[in-house]
């Protein structure tokens, strides 16, 4: 068994208090996830995590898959880390730490993802590839999100704006940063 590990790293320009706030909102998922994966929250969600919180959603990684996911909170130390997990879904493992530094004036955010692809030894050439770029493409569109996404709260008097994110696909900015 291989797990897979990834990291990519975030500075926000905001305070910590109000970048906490955004991430721990689950209905703010679908708002930072790429419209081309059709992340939908089916399950009923509270307005902040808690540790024990189950999630459903439904996501579409490729044209005509549609998936059910499941993944637990099983962590939540109040504006420093949150962890989910999935429980059902496309990965054999999957683990994802949020954790949140405050760097003066900005908020570091960290994304540490361990995780396990099905299809055994002979499929999994192809999916590490494939999921690598998915991945790769989702971090990216993430980053550019929240970053508009808070900046619009700070301008708007610290409200997160109920507008729907931009619907195209990731632009070049300085993307994720991937730390190996």
């Amino acid at each position: 068994m291989i797990l897979e590990r990834l990291e990519y790293v975030l500075h926000v320009e905001a305070s910590a208090d109000a970048v906490w706030r955004f991430f721990s909102n689950p209905h703010n998922l679908p708002r930072i996830t790429p419209p081309w994966l059709d992340l939908r929250i089916v399950s009923p969600a509270p307005e902040r995590i808690y540790p024990g919180l189950i999630l459903e959603y439904r996501v579409r990684p490729a044209r005509g898959l549609q998936v059910a996911w499941v993944t637990e909170i099983t962590h939540v130390r109040e504006g420093e880390l949150f962890v989910d997990e999935q429980r059902f879904g496309p990965y054999r493992f999957w683990h994802h730490q949020h954790l949140f530094r405050a760097t003066g004036r900005s908020v570091e955010v960290r994304d540490v993802v361990h995780y396990l692809l099905p299809g055994g030894f002979l499929g999994r050439p192809f999916l590490r590839r494939w999921v690598g770029r998915q991945l790769e493409a989702i971090f990216a569109y993430r980053q550019e999100a929240v970053r508009r996404l808070l900046r619009e709260e700070s301008r708007g008097g610290g409200q997160v704006p109920l507008v729907a994110p931009n619907r195209g696909r990731p632009g070049r900015g300085d993307g994720p940063r991937r730390v190996m």
